[in-house]
């Protein structure tokens, strides 16, 4: 049986230009309360480091707050880099979230692009791969419970030890970014679900689902798990006005990720594991001009509460269970952040859930 979508937002420390970041951590808190009020199935937020695309070092911190704030509303991250963090530590801050938490537990993982944020972290992106593997597979063998030992090429802990606090009940979910189609037979491999980008080509993101359940399958492991995509939104009364927000934001968004990544100056260069990457950030900089932005606008959710449903509909008929939605870029005020948040709970999802799917569930 087809499992039942689920509706998420991504908050962030965005706001209107010119806020202190104390006001933008409130902005965020004030999306957070209003998904909590709207029923959302939880407030995911994205980890980066040292510029206005995003200044939210810490995700797992930040939601601890929601926790509070929103008893019972789900958190999730897309993502935390693991090779910046020292693996015991990663994996018992992942475990206190989950036991203050009222809520499910999403935890979305990568291995990050920002070449500038490894230099400051003094850690070699040619590593980046194998911390991802050794950090996750601690991670997974701590909060199974019981002493723990580990012994690979960045971890080491030798001396069996059980972490604190121990999981009780609801487990954490855990998902690994997709960059590529060599990610999600990577993915799969390690035991972890993808968790896909929409500006991705649809044909792509169905073969990237279709790879990871033949690869997992291969192994002897389960196939029926949730699959989310991260998908941007602007929903307003009309297609035209959906559109002029987007188009007003979107590429200050684009601006930004072309600074923070550096991407003018190809910086992947010969790294082992990121040889694709000037490839596929050679389009930020076109994306940064609005006249460029028809196809990506396509990809994701822009337009009137009917026009978004159709494209929701389109997306979990490609296999996708689980949207996380977000106009929560840089610039973004209140009020359009506030209008999408609404208008998407309050009518475009029960116009998904009026819609027949267009392929009958396997």
């Amino acid at each position: 049986m087809a499992r039942a979508a689920r509706f998420a937002y991504q908050i962030g420390a965005v706001g209107e230009e010119g806020l202190s970041d104390r006001e933008l951590y409130r902005e965020a808190i004030a999306d957070a309360e209003l998904l909590h009020r709207l029923g959302y199935d939880a407030a995911w937020m994205v980890e980066h480091h040292f510029s206005d695309y995003y200044p939210q070092p810490n995700p797992l911190l930040f939601l601890s707050h929601i926790a509070a704030a929103c008893p019972g509303l789900g958190l999730g991250t897309a993502v935390m880099v693991l090779p910046w963090y020292d693996p015991v530590r990663f994996a018992e801050d992942v475990a206190m979230l989950q036991t203050l938490s009222e809520g499910p537990l999403h935890i979305g993982m990568g291995r990050g692009t920002a070449k500038s944020e490894y230099d400051a972290f003094g850690i070699g992106m040619e590593t980046a791969r194998d911390r991802f593997r050794e950090t996750w597979e601690f991670t997974r063998t701590a909060l199974a419970g019981g002493p723990v030992t580990f012994e690979g090429h960045h971890v080491a802990w030798r001396t069996p030890t059980v972490l604190r606090p121990a999981l009780e009940g609801p487990r954490p979910s855990f998902y690994g970014a997709i960059g590529s189609l060599e990610s999600a037979a990577i993915m799969a491999d390690l035991g972890l679900p993808p968790l896909c980008l929409s500006s991705f080509p649809d044909k792509l993101l169905r073969r990237i689902l279709e790879t990871w359940k033949e690869r997992t399958a291969a192994a002897g492991r389960p196939t029926d798990v949730t699959f989310p995509i991260s998908v941007k939104c602007f929903v307003a009364e009309t297609d035209e006005a959906a559109r002029a927000q987007a188009l007003d934001y979107l590429p200050k968004f684009f601006a930004l990720q072309v600074e923070h990544y550096q991407s003018d100056h190809a910086p992947w260069g010969n790294i082992p594991g990121y040889e694709q990457f000037n490839r596929m950030f050679a389009n930020l900089r076109l994306l940064s001009d609005p006249a460029n932005l028809g196809g990506y606008l396509a990809q994701n959710l822009v337009g009137s509460p009917e026009t978004v449903a159709k494209r929701v509909r389109e997306i979990l008929d490609l296999g996708f269970d689980y949207l996380v939605v977000s106009n929560g870029t840089y610039g973004v005020p209140r009020a359009v952040r506030h209008q999408t948040i609404r208008l998407f709970a309050e009518e475009v999802i029960p116009r998904v859930r009026a819609m027949a799917p267009a392929v009958a569930a396997e």
